[in-house]
């Protein structure tokens, strides 16, 4: 690669929930498993199967029944979400090693811009070295992709598993990746690649054809068109910024009364409107929270600020609405206000949450998860 090019590697944990399981019970590591769902009563959905459950076609979101359809002999192991954080800032801690610059994919993956780390060894070199290095320090299998941009790593690394590693260079695209099937391609979502396939999309090569643009453009604006194509181009960000998607730490509004207030329904009603503002922060960013406040300051500058938590995560608004109902009858005692506001708090990636809620009850998962997932 030339010494003008980003070196981008994306490092993907193989069946990383899978992997911890087999870190905490040896013997699991050459057993047919998934993790997740119930084993006794055979109801809920698999977080993850392992490589070995793959190859009887047992999936991530398939139902325990069909599994044990396909696997009557199918191993079932708890979700353990302290055990997936620990290892998850394991891995993070291991790749700081080697740069400054990475992004968390998610829980399981990270992309790493390893151009200066380059310039002193060669990047297979490097790939190899933490690779072999994740495994034998903390027994955790890895995939990494090598490409000059982000999108490029992240398909590379799909492309060798487990425990591969892919050069994916801008003169490799029509080679290696124009050939894969659309519903592939990072970035579609499960709704969009049949939509493509029904008027002919059926590689990513075919999505790059002038001759399909007509049809592609009636599905899709002309901004996510050039988006995708400038992806699969090599055109697209190698740019790795650390905070551009951390996640912050609460959302609150809060508004400064014109005079103050002492009536009970005129600021409740100011109130719900700062919530309903960090509500739709909540759900525009994909989070759930555990935590709901409120903020009074009256006439002489005194803040009160009061919470409460929930047992579990949510993004529930008649849920988080009601505590806030609550603290404000609590709290407020008739005195003059001049600010109020809303806090969500204690935040979560709704994508991650999807394990954390079977910590609470395997019986209501697939309900809860229905309601939280395709409500919105």
């Amino acid at each position: 690669m030339k010494n003008n090019v980003k070196i981008i590697f994306h490092i993907d944990l193989n069946a990383f929930f899978c992997s911890c399981a087999i870190i905490k019970e040896p013997y699991l590591k050459d057993k047919v498993f998934v993790v997740g769902g119930s084993a006794t009563s055979r109801r809920g959905v698999i977080s993850t199967s392992n490589y070995l459950a793959r190859k009887h076609g047992i999936h991530s979101a398939m139902s325990m029944n069909d599994a044990f359809r396909l696997y009557p002999k199918l191993l079932v192991v708890p979700i353990d979400f302290k055990l997936y954080r620990k290892y998850s800032n394991l891995f993070f801690e291991y790749l700081k090693s080697y740069s400054d610059l990475i992004l968390p994919g998610s829980i399981d993956e990270a992309y790493v811009d390893m151009t200066e780390a380059s310039k002193h060894k060669h990047p297979l070199t490097l790939a190899k070295e933490i690779q072999q290095g994740l495994y034998d320090k903390h027994q955790l299998p890895c995939s990494i992709g090598i490409a000059p941009t982000l999108f490029l790593a992240k398909m590379a690394s799909d492309m060798q598993k487990p425990m591969g590693i892919t050069v994916l260079r801008k003169k490799d695209i029509v080679e290696k990746l124009f050939a894969l099937p659309i519903k592939d391609m990072f970035g579609i979502g499960k709704k969009t690649y049949p939509k493509l396939m029904e008027i002919g999309i059926m590689t990513i090569g075919d999505f790059t054809k002038d001759s399909h643009k007509t049809k592609i453009l009636e599905m899709m604006s002309e901004q996510s068109y050039q988006s995708y194509l400038d992806h699969i181009l090599g055109k697209s960000s190698d740019i790795i910024d650390p905070d551009k998607y951390g996640i912050a730490k609460s959302i609150s509004n809060e508004t400064t009364f014109n005079y103050p207030m002492d009536d009970f329904d005129s600021i409740f009603e100011i109130i719900v409107d700062q919530l309903k503002t960090s509500y739709q922060r909540l759900i525009k960013e994909e989070l759930v929270c555990r935590t709901v406040g409120i903020r009074l300051k009256d006439t002489d500058f005194n803040l009160t600020t009061r919470s409460v938590t929930f047992d579990e995560y949510t993004d529930d608004y008649d849920l988080i609405y009601d505590q806030i109902l609550n603290l404000f009858d609590k709290h407020f005692k008739n005195q003059p206000i001049r600010l109020a506001g809303a806090s969500l708090s204690q935040l979560l990636l709704k994508k991650d949450l999807k394990i954390d809620i079977t910590l609470f009850n395997y019986h209501e998962f697939t309900k809860r998860e229905e309601k939280m997932f395709n409500k919105h």
